[in-house]
């Protein structure tokens, strides 16, 4: 039984990472894929935790060496997912969370939907999207991480990041987070929940159902 992919992407300001990282402590059954990127780090940003910061001519040897599940150019920054971090844990039956862009996002919907079914990892995607285009100014400038032509670049490329939005599977509004949460995790509920994750999941407990008096 193959684990889970779950993907959750969102223009930055969503909420997307303080999302994220409220569901991974409410989910432990949820591996969080550490990204790479060539940016520097934020303030307050730790390697290995929040990305790994890798130079753009490391990060480029690495794509032309097929290291990544997938990758793109966010912002103007490269940001991939690297296959030892997926791949590995997905055979053991377990879920992993990527938390990318849309264009990332892409590159693994066409991955998966080549080659077998079998042995294919169940593939979710997510996109977080703000209540308003106000809030996502509002957000994007309290945060206090970007100077002002990098905010600008951002509020221009949301339009982009959310023009993608109907090519995920579920869209949550994050205007109460609390509520924005717990439709997240109903969404993994209801994944795990799905006839295909239950079979191979108590094959055992259904032979046994099934046994003849």
């Amino acid at each position: 039984m193959s684990g889970t992919l779950f993907i959750v992407a969102a223009p930055s300001g969503a909420g997307k990472t303080s999302l994220v990282h409220a569901l991974l402590e409410r989910e432990p059954g949820i591996s969080l894929s550490v990204s790479y990127t060539s940016r520097m780090p934020r303030p307050g940003e730790v390697d290995g935790r929040h990305y790994h910061f890798v130079s753009r001519e490391v990060f480029e040897h690495m794509a032309g060496a097929d290291a990544f599940y997938e990758y793109a150019s966010v912002h103007g920054d490269l940001k991939g997912t690297a296959r030892s971090a997926v791949e590995p844990i997905l055979s053991q039956g377990r879920d992993v969370l990527l938390e990318i862009d849309w264009q990332g996002a892409r590159q693994i919907r066409a991955k998966l939907s080549q080659g077998p079914v079998s042995g294919r990892p169940d593939f979710v995607s997510v996109f977080i999207l703000p209540p308003s285009r106000a809030e996502l100014e509002r957000r994007l400038r309290t945060r206090a991480s970007d100077h002002a032509d990098a905010i600008a670049r951002r509020l221009v490329d949301s339009r982009l990041e959310i023009a993608h939005a109907a090519d995920f599977d579920f869209l949550v509004i994050n205007d109460d987070f609390a509520d924005a949460l717990t439709d997240l995790r109903s969404i993994v509920c209801c994944q795990r929940l799905r006839r295909s994750a239950q079979l191979a999941r108590h094959a055992a407990l259904i032979d046994d159902l099934l046994k003849a008096d």
